[in-house]
């Protein structure tokens, strides 16, 4: 039998039940990065992108991505998200914008997959928004640094 909880004995792919599951308060954070040129950093922070602000919009993305996670990732249970919250500042020095997102519920299953999301397609969008000048754009370094709430109790990134 296997330890992972989206497979089954048979090795069938199942949605966790979570009926038995108690409602606790969860949270979630992540964060990610995208990297560029110079060149594209200075358009993005002057507003110089031919399609528009792309934090503002890269922004309202993420949000939109946390709401349809169960749309895109097979087996996620839909949830009542109360807060999704993505933020994007740029890095000068590293020519990067950097991610963040948490999101929140009171519910039986976390919100780490929505958070997880919503970097992602955060990036994405800013990809998308300056691809014309920088296709060598490079998205990393998504990862969850923070959970709580649950059975598993809370995690902490290194």
């Amino acid at each position: 039998m296997s330890d992972l909880t989206h497979i089954d004995e048979n090795g069938n792919a199942v949605m966790v039940d979570v009926s038995d599951k108690g409602v606790t308060e969860r949270i979630a954070t992540a964060k990610g990065s995208i990297e560029m040129q110079p060149e594209t950093m200075a358009l993005i922070e002057s507003g110089g992108v031919k399609k528009g602000d792309v934090l503002s919009i890269a922004q309202l993305a993420g949000i939109m991505g946390a709401k349809r996670t169960p749309d895109l990732i097979p087996l996620c249970h839909p949830l009542n998200l109360s807060s999704v919250n993505v933020t994007l500042s740029c890095d000068g020095t590293r020519n990067a914008v950097d991610i963040e997102a948490t999101c929140k519920l009171t519910g039986k299953t976390g919100v780490e997959m929505e958070a997880l999301t919503a970097v992602s397609v955060a990036a994405l969008t800013v990809y998308d928004m300056c691809k014309a000048v920088d296709k060598a754009m490079r998205i990393g370094n998504i990862r969850l640094t923070h959970k709580a709430g649950g059975k598993s109790g809370s995690f902490e990134a290194d």
